[in-house]
C-alpha cells in the first residue's frame, strides 16, 4: 500500500528537522569547542605573561615572584594552577600550589608553545612554556599550566545546554513540518469536499479558488464531472425510452391473451409467463436506472412526499381487501436517491405487505444514530426464515397462491444497493407477520426537515 501524500510530506518534513538539528548539533560543538579551548589557551597565555613580568622584575630573588603574582589558584595546593621557572644553571623555583613538586615541561624555545601534558598524579593539564631571555642576559624557562578538569566540565555544560536547545529547536521542527504538511495538503482535502458538494448542486469547480499547482487537476475534474453527468443522463433516459418501448407489445399481448380467455380458452399459464417477464423487464430496468445513478447521483427524494404520494393508492387497495393501512407519523427526512427510484422501492415493498396481509399493515420511519430506518409490517404469514435470502436474492415465488411475480423484495434490493442502503427482512415485534426494513445510512439520508406532524 502507498503512503498518502500527507504521510509522506510529513514523514519528508521530519527527517528534514532531524537532520538539520544532527548537522548543526555536530558543526555548533565543533565550532564550541573550539571557541572554549581558544578562551583556555588565551587565559593561560595572560598568567604566563603575568609570571615573565613579574619574573622580570625580580630576577635576582626568584621566590619573590609569589608575593608578585595575584592569583589565588597559584597559591591553594594542588589547586590546578601552577607555574614553575628554571634557570640556565638548573635552579627551579615554584609556585606555592605546587608544594615542592616540579612540571616536566619547561621553556625550552623562544618560542612561547602551548600544549596537553600530564602533571603528576596523572592529571590532565594545559601547558604554555618558552625559553625568555632578560634584560640582564639572564636565560630563563617559564612555564604555566592549568589543570583540564574544568575545561571538560565547562564542555559537557555546553553541550548540555546544546542538547536541550536543540532538542527544543527538533521539537519546533516537527511541529513545524506537520503544520507546513496540512497547510499544503489542505486545498486537496478542500477540493475533494468541493467536488461533492459541486456534483450535487450540478455546479463547475472554480480553478481560480485553488493554487496554480493544483489548477490543472481541478479543470480536468471539471471535465470528467461533465462526462460523468452526461453518462448518467443518457443512461437513464435509454432505460426510460426502453421501458416505454417495452410497454405496448406487452400491453398487446395481455390484451390477446385476455381476448382468448374470453374464448374460453386456458391461457392462466401465458399470463403467469408475461407478468414473470413484464417483473424481469421491470428488475432490469429498475437496476439499469439506479446503476446509472446511485452513489454517483446529485437528486434527493423527500420520504414524506413519497409516502403521502402513495398513503391513498395503497389504502384504497388495502380498503378493496377488507384490510387496513395505518401510516404512522413520518418526518420529511430528505435522502440521496432518485424520487423515482424510492418510490418504486416503497411501492414494492407496500405492494407485498398489502397482498400478504391478513388485515393489517403499519408503515413507520425513525431515526437511530444517524440511521433512518423505514419499517413497513404486516399480520401475514411471514417469510421463513431459511427462505429471506432466497426472496430477497432472485424473488422467486415462495407461495403461488396469491398473484404476482414474488421479484417486488428482489427489485427494491437491488435498487437500494445501488445507493448504498439495504433491505431487511424480520418478524414484526407487534404484529406477527414480516417486517421489512429499509435501512439508509449516513451516505444515503440527508439532514431532516422540520417535521410534518
Amino acid at each position: 500500500m502507498k503512503l498518502s501524500l500527507r504521510t509522506r510530506a510529513l514523514i519528508g518534513g521530519v527527517i528534514s528537522a532531524f537532520a538539520a538539528v544532527g548537522v548543526g548539533v555536530v558543526l555548533l560543538n565543533s565550532y564550541i569547542d573550539q571557541v572554549v579551548m581558544k578562551r583556555f589557551d588565551q587565559a593561560l597565555l595572560d598568567r604566563h605573561t603575568q609570571v615573565v613580568v613579574a619574573l622580570s622584575y625580580s630576577a635576582t630573588n626568584p621566590l619573590r615572584v609569589n608575593d608578585m603574582v595575584f592569583d589565588p589558584g597559584f597559591e591553594r595546593p594542588y589547586s590546578g594552577r601552577y607555574w614553575q621557572i628554571s634557570k640556565s644553571n638548573g635552579e627551579v623555583f615554584t609556585s606555592n600550589s605546587l608544594l615542592g613538586e616540579a612540571l616536566a615541561e619547561t621553556g625550552k624555545t623562544a618560542q612561547i608553545t602551548v600544549k596537553d601534558a600530564v602533571a603528576f598524579g596523572g592529571e590532565p593539564i594545559r601547558v604554555a612554556s618558552q625559553r625568555v631571555t632578560l634584560e640582564d642576559g639572564t636565560e630563563w624557562g617559564v612555564t604555566v599550566a592549568e589543570t583540564k578538569v574544568e575545561l571538560t566540565a565547562e564542555r559537557r555544560r555546553t553541550q548540555q545546554s546544546l542538547f536541550l536547545a536543540f532538542a527544543l529547536v527538533g521539537l519546533l521542527g516537527v511541529a513545524g513540518a506537520f503544520v507546513q504538511t496540512m497547510a499544503i495538503t489542505r486545498p486537496l482535502q478542500i477540493l475533494r469536499a468541493d467536488v461533492a458538494q459541486r456534483w450535487e448542486r450540478d455546479e463547475e469547480l472554480r480553478a481560480n479558488d485553488y493554487p496554480d499547482e493544483v489548477s490543472p487537476l481541478v479543470e480536468d475534474i471539471n471535465r470528467l464531472l461533465e462526462r460523468n453527468r452526461e453518462i448518467v443522463s443518457r443512461a437513464r433516459r435509454q432505460a426510460a425510452d426502453l421501458a416505454h418501448a417495452l410497454k405496448t407489445p406487452s400491453a398487446i399481448l395481455r390484451n390477446e391473451l385476455t381476448a382468448l380467455s374470453e374464448r374460453e380458452l386456458e391461457i392462466d399459464a401465458s399470463l403467469d409467463a408475461l407478468d414473470r417477464i413484464d417483473a424481469q423487464l421491470s428488475r432490469s430496468l429498475a437496476r439499469m436506472r439506479s446503476a446509472n445513478s446511485g452513489f454517483a447521483t446529485k437528486s434527493s427524494a423527500s420520504v414524506n412526499e413519497s409516502v403521502q404520494r402513495f398513503a391513498p393508492l395503497f389504502s384504497a387497495v388495502a380498503e378493496r381487501a377488507g384490510k387496513t393501512l395505518q401510516i404512522d407519523c413520518v418526518e420529511d427526512h430528505s435522502v440521496r436517491m432518485d424520487s423515482q427510484d424510492l418510490e418504486e422501492v416503497l411501492g414494492n415493498i407496500l405492494d407485498n405487505a398489502v397482498k400478504w396481509s391478513n388485515s393489517q399493515v403499519n408503515l413507520s420511519a425513525a431515526v437511530f444514530q444517524g440511521t433512518l430506518e423505514i419499517l413497513v409490517e404486516d399480520d401475514g404469514p411471514g417469510i421463513p426464515e431459511e427462505a429471506k435470502r432466497e426472496a430477497l436474492r432472485s424473488g422467486g415465488r415462495l407461495d403461488c397462491s396469491t398473484p404476482g411475480s414474488g421479484l417486488g423484495l428482489a427489485i427494491a434490493t437491488d435498487i437500494l444497493q445501488a445507493y448504498g442502503a439495504r433491505l431487511e427482512l424480520g418478524v414484526s415485534k407487534g404484529l406477527g407477520g414480516l417486517a421489512a426494513r429499509i435501512i439508509l445510512p449516513d451516505t444515503v439520508r440527508i439532514a431532516p426537515s422540520v417535521a410534518n406532524c
